[in-house]
């Protein structure tokens, strides 16, 4: 996940709880802050975003004792294997990227790293001989390009990375802005009621959640075409709750009642970790020293994927 601010309950649902179940000895979770060049973002904003991402991964479950954490920019493999990515990439497919067509509609003068991200995404996957990306739905685009690329290159230089799968989750793979339910969560646009981050404050998550559009039939049915607002809801609480959203749906007969049990039941979720992420911030020495441990474990995998496929395409 890229450190450009707090993350939202769509990030959680989406992907980083996915994360925490699938973790084992095999598993690299990266905090990439190369990405986060792309945007307007200071040297200090950047340090403190990198930090915070950090702690919330730990925060969240992901345990350095058990799978391996790091800091992309600490692997230099990362951008150099970006580099013979982007020599078998197409400008026609990072141009045709939904995202790249989104944000440089909404930037003036936009960087050429938000045209070229995806490539470096693609590098930041098969960096590890991966077999499996847990996604939310908003990032599917992006792993059928690292793929694509994958394929491309096996394909032209002989088999050189693993070719991997995608898993979301069977509810809430893409959680929509509770005042815009037609448009997903994202921590650069959705309005400020809309966007419920993972550590707000339990007054402000109630206050967010009560004020969650739905719709004026009064009529308590989970259907995305026609009751959006209301199934976003019924989603997200189906995904915390582990029913259907048809079984919580029939649990209730008003909308009232629903939005206050599910804003008990999301700060019910998130206080224990807000909890902890506030205690690993007091201590940044000890964040550093699981960065730079995740980093020299990432970079051992990492250097032989790159020196192989660097040795595939005839660089000495």
């Amino acid at each position: 996940m890229q450190p450009s601010g707090s993350l939202h309950l769509g990030n959680y649902l989406g992907a980083l709880r996915q994360w925490v179940d699938a973790q084992n000895a095999d598993a690299f979770y990266c905090v990439v802050d190369l990405h986060a060049l792309t945007l307007q973002i200071s040297p200090e904003t950047l340090r403190s975003n990198t930090m915070d991402l950090l702690a919330t991964y730990l925060a969240s479950g992901l345990d350095p004792e058990v799978c391996t954490i790091f800091i992309q920019s600490q692997v230099p493999y990362h951008a150099q294997l970006n580099w013979l990515l982007e020599c078998v990439t197409t400008y026609g497919e990072l141009s045709r990227m939904t995202a790249f067509k989104e944000k440089s509609q909404r930037q003036e003068g936009f960087r050429v790293g938000l045209l070229t991200y995806p490539v470096l995404q693609a590098a930041d996957i098969l960096l590890y001989n991966t077999e499996e990306v847990p996604v939310g739905e908003d990032q599917r685009q992006h792993l059928e390009l690292a793929r694509t690329i994958a394929e491309r290159f096996n394909n032209r230089f002989g088999e050189t990375f693993q070719v991997p799968l995608g898993t979301q989750p069977k509810v809430a793979a893409r959680v929509m802005d509770l005042q815009e339910p037609t448009r997903k969560m994202s921590k650069s646009v959705s309005s400020p009621l809309g966007n419920l981050h993972m550590f707000d404050s339990p007054e402000d998550i109630k206050k967010k959640i009560a004020k969650a559009v739905t719709d004026t039939d009064g009529e308590m049915r989970f259907d995305w075409e026609k009751k959006p607002g209301l199934s976003n809801l019924l989603e997200i609480y189906s995904s915390l709750c582990g029913e259907t959203p048809e079984q919580v749906a029939g649990r209730y007969t008003r909308y009232g009642e629903l939005k206050t049990d599910l804003a008990e039941l999301v700060v019910a979720t998130f206080a224990p970790m807000k909890q902890r992420y506030e205690e690993l911030l007091r201590d940044p020495a000890d964040l550093y020293k699981i960065a730079a441990k995740g980093a020299d474990k990432a970079s051992d995998v990492a250097g032989v994927v790159y020196r192989r496929a660097a040795t595939a395409m005839g660089l000495s």
